[in-house]
């Protein structure tokens, strides 16, 4: 039997390198040798226990490789080919995916999301891809690894963010929080023409970064109160819409607050706890406001409109790979990474 290394999910607080089977495919379904992968916010939650999946699963969900096998049925792509693979692999053939529903593939809440939840993930040497011709997406030539690295999930997550907001050219934008998600919603927002884009956050690096990418305004919440400097900034109106990228109550009541009546919170976290609507800042419901929420956009046509971005130059995402580490030094990146050191956004992992 062929093996791979992989990190492994044991229970909450682990999640080892360990020696698996490579994984044999059947029809429609691909082999991706895994050149480069990262690790995501939500791997955190799995980490902590705060995301339910069962012990002994393969985690990672945003492969950039090879094509080492190809099964049955699937046509139009050869061995040895350079693709990305959506973190959400949608079926194509379901009645959500054919309602526009992708990322809930299934007919169930979250079920287009399947590698590192349901089925092994790619922090691994090797992915076993289902319904491969809905999913892999070949690389263009001159784009490097590092440069699509964040295409499979937090671009297509932060941009996502962007475009269930509806924003519209001229708006008032306000994000809460720059982590990797929030930082892709930031370069989003200016694709979609906000004229004002305001990031909060407390740490110095991710507000540079966040001006790079497109904030025109950044607020450290350590240092001003942000909900109450956005109201200042917009003559008391609100923002047009309030993105909401880290998943707790008080970034998601913040968004609420900092809104103006009748327009978008489009939230993006991962929440752990219940939540809850401030009455006065929802004005008993009677607001005209919307609340959208938004899973990671998957599929290899989303893909392949996300790496025609990045290849026009209009977004460089680049310089959000902070850190590199091999395989084999997995957990010492999820140290890293869970606790934030060091300036991490993003860490490269490469077998």
């Amino acid at each position: 039997m062929r093996t791979m290394k992989a990190a492994v999910f044991t229970g909450p607080g682990r999640i080892i390198l360990d020696e698996k089977p490579i994984p044999a495919i059947g029809p429609g379904e691909a082999l991706v040798k895994i050149t480069t992968t990262t690790i995501c916010g939500t791997d955190v939650h799995i980490l902590k226990g705060e995301y339910p999946v069962e012990p002994g699963r393969i985690i990672g969900h945003e492969p950039v490789g090879t094509i080492a096998e190809l099964g049955p049925g699937v046509t139009g792509y050869a061995v040895g080919q350079r693709v990305i693979v959506g973190a959400i692999t949608p079926c194509g053939q379901c009645n959500s995916c054919l309602d526009g529903h992708h990322s809930q593939c299934g007919g169930h809440a979250i079920g287009g999301w399947r590698f590192g939840n349901t089925i092994d993930g790619c922090q691994a040497e090797y992915l076993r891809v289902p319904f491969a011709m809905a999913n892999l997406t070949p690389v263009p030539d001159g784009l490097t690894d590092e440069q699509v690295l964040m295409c499979p999930d937090i671009m297509s997550t932060g941009f996502g963010g962007a475009e269930s907001g509806g924003i519209r050219i001229g708006d008032t934008v306000a994000i809460f929080a720059q982590g990797p998600i929030g930082l892709c919603a930031t370069a989003g927002a200016r694709l979609k023409g906000a004229s004002r884009i305001i990031a909060v956050d407390a740490v110095p690096e991710r507000l540079e970064m966040a001006k790079r990418l497109g904030a025109d305004i950044v607020l450290n919440y350590r240092q001003v109160d942000p909900v109450a400097e956005i109201m200042r900034l917009t003559d008391g109106a609100g923002a047009d819409v309030a993105i909401e990228a880290l998943g707790t109550q008080a970034t998601f009541e913040s968004c609420l607050r900092a809104l103006k009546p009748g327009g978008t919170l489009s939230s993006l976290g991962v929440y752990s706890g219940k939540l809850s609507l401030p009455l006065e800042a929802f004005a008993a419901g009677l607001g005209d406001h919307r609340i959208v929420t938004t899973l990671c956009p998957g599929g290899k046509e989303r893909m392949r409109r996300l790496m025609s971005i990045v290849a026009s130059g209009r977004v460089d995402l680049k310089p959000m790979v902070t850190h590199r580490f091999r395989l084999d030094q997995i957990e010492e990146a999820y140290e890293l990474f869970a606790n934030q050191r060091g300036g991490v956004l993003k860490v490269a992992i490469t077998p």
